[in-house]
């Protein structure tokens, strides 16, 4: 992975130091203070999944900063499968804007280019979700070429 800078944004991969303004992001939401804990010290779980994507080839987290700082940060993962001839996804999760960011075309940005990585890494196909309390994200997705193509469930355990 290369870094990539476009305009006033750079996107690069996650370290361990940007954490604390990771967990800030995804709380940075109705959905995300419900379900994140960007309280100080930091839950111990962050540092535990941070060093278990850190240390997986198949995972990559990057952030995205402008000239003030992190302003966005996405999930990837690469998942090999044996439907659809053995064809290699990648997973998009974990997406966020700062709220004082959205609308400038970061988001764009951020996907476009996670798009291209995974087109260099060979998958054949990007799957991602969205929660259908996110109707602005759903259309978001859709004007990237996302389409509903299947029905998504999750079960809490």
């Amino acid at each position: 992975m290369s870094d990539k800078t476009v305009s006033d944004f750079r996107i690069r991969r996650a370290e361990f130091d940007d954490l604390l303004k990771i967990v800030e992001l995804l709380a940075d939401d109705d959905l995300g203070k419900l379900r994140e804990d960007a309280g100080q010290p930091l839950n111990s779980n962050y540092a535990s999944a941070f060093n278990a994507i850190d240390a997986d080839p198949h995972q990559l987290l990057v952030v995205v900063e402008d000239a003030g700082g992190i302003v966005g940060c996405l999930q990837l993962s690469f998942i090999p499968g044996l439907s659809r001839l053995g064809l290699l996804r990648g997973q998009i999760e974990s997406v966020r804007i700062a709220s004082a960011k959205r609308d400038r075309g970061i988001g764009r940005f951020m996907l476009e280019w996670a798009l291209e990585e995974c087109r260099r890494r060979g998958c054949g196909l990007v799957q991602l979700t969205t929660d259908k309390a996110r109707p602005e994200a759903l259309k978001f997705y859709q004007s990237l070429g996302f389409r509903a193509s299947h029905e998504g469930l999750k079960l809490a355990i």
